[in-house]
């Protein structure tokens, strides 16, 4: 679903509350204030909640007033695959940021470490390796950084 702005957290709750699942992925983000520093829990894919359910869910999210538009999903088992793969890194609580589009680049497999079985693109930037993580339906990427000896290519 795509939300009004900043209605993600607001959708998710009231969606709950009527026991329809759905997934907003969260990362800590270090933001300060003045001399006032906190770690704020932001959207990963701002203006985006991912809902699980048929045409009643969509209603009753279309009737919340935060939801702009609802999309339609035509692999709905690769895109859990892809949020599977998000919420791993999100969990792991390793420093993940957003990334507009795909990258191109070789696609990879990490063979190590709390990350591995995981597959995106790799790239290297500023000697740093670094796995984008797509979800294909929004156009965009999560980004991860990642030591280079854990990947390897998929053929």
């Amino acid at each position: 679903m795509h939300t009004r702005a900043r209605h993600e957290k607001a959708v998710v709750a009231e969606l709950s509350r009527q026991n329809i699942h759905c997934y907003l992925p969260l990362v800590r983000v270090p933001r300060s204030y003045g001399r006032r520093h906190v770690v704020a829990e932001l959207p990963l894919f701002p203006g985006y909640v991912f809902l699980n359910g048929g045409p009643p869910a969509c209603e009753v999210a279309r009737r919340t007033n935060r939801v702009a538009s609802i999309l339609a999903v035509g692999d709905q088992d690769g895109l859990r695959a892809e949020l599977r793969q998000i919420q791993r890194v999100v969990e792991s609580g390793a420093p993940t940021e957003l990334c507009p589009g795909l990258r191109e680049g070789r696609r990879c497999r990490v063979i190590g470490g709390s990350l591995k079985g995981l597959e995106g693109v790799v790239l290297r930037r500023q000697r740093r390796y670094r796995l984008h993580l797509a979800v294909t339906i929004l156009g965009q990427s999560a980004v991860v950084e990642i030591d280079g000896a854990l990947v390897e290519p998929i053929d």
